[in-house]
């Protein structure tokens, strides 16, 4: 799941889950707008966009910056399309964002400032999420 940050009209920021984002190429990441006008308006606008992904049970992942190009029809349009439908994506399409990354970042939870290993973050988040204990 990718958490979009764009800019609204008014300058205030607008963050938006999208559980279609993915790498496209080496340079770019994509979403697909199923039910997403702010955050396609507010790229209309101004393409500034950050893609944040963090995998919760490591809770280490990536800030993506860039610009976001929108896209509503034409062979790219229709070849992402078809990318994401051949992954199994049945929802209505409005439109695709092509992202630019400009910069990437790391992310990483000052668990790790201590030493931690990776697997010790990941055995305390999965015990953490493990429902069956807490009941």
């Amino acid at each position: 799941m990718g958490f979009i940050a764009t800019v609204c009209p008014d300058g205030t920021p607008n963050l938006s889950p999208k559980g279609t984002t993915t790498v496209w190429d080496d340079d770019h990441l994509i979403f697909a707008d199923i039910h997403s006008p702010g955050t396609i308006n507010n790229l209309m606008l101004n393409p500034a966009v950050e893609i944040n992904i963090v995998d919760v049970f490591i809770r280490k992942g990536y800030r993506f910056k860039g610009t976001g190009k929108v896209l509503s029809n034409g062979k790219l349009f229709e070849e992402i399309l078809e990318f994401y439908r051949k992954d199994g994506l049945s929802h209505i399409v409005n439109n695709i964002v092509l992202v630019d990354v400009l910069l990437v970042l790391p992310v990483a939870s000052p668990a790790y400032d201590r030493e931690i290993s990776e697997e010790e973050v990941r055995k305390r988040w999965m015990d953490y999420w493990n429902f069956d204990k807490k009941i």
